[in-house]
């Protein structure tokens, strides 16, 4: 019996920590951030009903999985070297992502993220890059072709590091992608976690200081060098 208690007692502590949360960041981001705006891949601020499955896979759902890869970004910010971000992708839950993430960063294909930017950084949210063919959120591709499918939603996203695809909807990932620097539970089961930052957590911070409440960057944020390691 006292171990029945005290497990109904931890889960309502966590079921009213889990709540406590919700109703923070509920009305903290309760308006969307230019969303989807035309075929603009933007990641959304917002929460809505629908969103709660979000939170509770945050809770109690996978963070993390093996590394199978190791990609590097080298960043410059307003035209200085800043350092090197190295990022572990989960190519045993998602590896058709990693491998157009991959590509991308090796240039493979002929295309890639090479000399491209971070065009949108939002303060304790997240970096958003990967479009070099536009460079304003409107742009990219994938290996596969313009764009495609969501592979799967098995990882949540785990805070600052968290590497995943933006899109414009369901089934829209191309080449632009995010990586997290704050919690974002709210994203869960809409955008496809598929690694996360290894090394270089105080770039990412670096980066994020240059960046707005709207989004724009107060200079130029270049990934000046890329590739797989």
């Amino acid at each position: 019996i006292k171990h029945f208690v005290f497990l109904t007692m931890a889960g309502f502590i966590r079921a009213s920590a889990a709540l406590l949360v919700l109703l923070k960041v509920a009305s903290a981001f309760t308006a969307p951030s230019s969303a989807f705006v035309g075929r603009k891949t933007e990641i959304r601020r917002d929460v809505s009903v629908e969103m709660i499955g979000g939170f509770v896979q945050g809770l109690f759902g996978k963070k993390t999985a093996d590394i199978t890869d190791t990609a590097f970004f080298d960043i410059s910010i307003d035209g200085k070297p800043e350092g090197r971000i190295e990022i572990g992708l989960y190519g045993g839950v998602t590896p058709k992502t990693v491998e157009n993430f991959k590509q991308l960063c090796t240039g493979k294909p002929g295309f890639g993220y090479k000399k491209s930017n971070f065009h949108r950084i939002i303060p304790e949210f997240m970096i958003q890059g990967g479009d070099f063919t536009d460079f304003n959120g409107r742009g990219g591709k994938s290996i596969y072709g313009r764009t495609f499918e969501d592979e799967n939603f098995e990882i949540a996203h785990g805070g600052i590091g968290t590497l995943s695809m933006a899109n414009a909807g369901p089934n829209t990932n191309g080449s632009q992608f995010f990586i997290c620097v704050g919690d974002t539970p709210w994203l869960n089961g809409k955008h496809v976690v598929f690694g996360k930052t290894t090394k270089g957590i105080e770039i990412l911070r670096a980066i994020e200081r240059k960046g707005s409440p709207s989004g724009k960057p107060v200079c130029e944020i270049q990934i000046t060098n890329c590739g797989v390691l």
